[in-house]
């Protein structure tokens, strides 16, 4: 298994790096500030692969708070609100949202 740091990075548009909390699991985003937020808005955003690989480098280094951080998609609205970019990662944000028939 390769680290996420030797892997070529491609990025086509705002991306953030994310990972899952250590001690609960939660999913989290890496700040500006070099730090864990579990809020979206509060994610660094990242337009080019040399911010993304510093990123993800600080992120990988910080393996205490988190476990297996990589690169994901966003979008950001009008109103520069960040939104999931791929549904992998509107999931992990949203949980599972699949409405199944119930019969009662």
């Amino acid at each position: 298994m390769t680290s996420p740091l030797e892997q070529k990075i491609k990025i086509t548009g705002p991306s953030i790096i994310t990972a899952n909390r250590t001690w609960d699991g939660i999913v989290i985003y890496r700040t500006a500030h070099r730090d864990w937020s579990n809020s979206l808005a509060d994610a660094a955003i990242v337009r080019d692969a040399d911010a993304a690989r510093a990123l993800l480098a600080d992120s990988v280094a910080d393996d205490v708070g988190a476990i297996g951080a990589y690169i994901a998609p966003v979008s950001i609205g009008d109103d520069g609100a960040i939104k999931p970019g791929n549904l992998r990662e509107k999931i992990r944000h949203d949980g599972v949202t699949i409405d199944l028939a119930i019969s009662i």
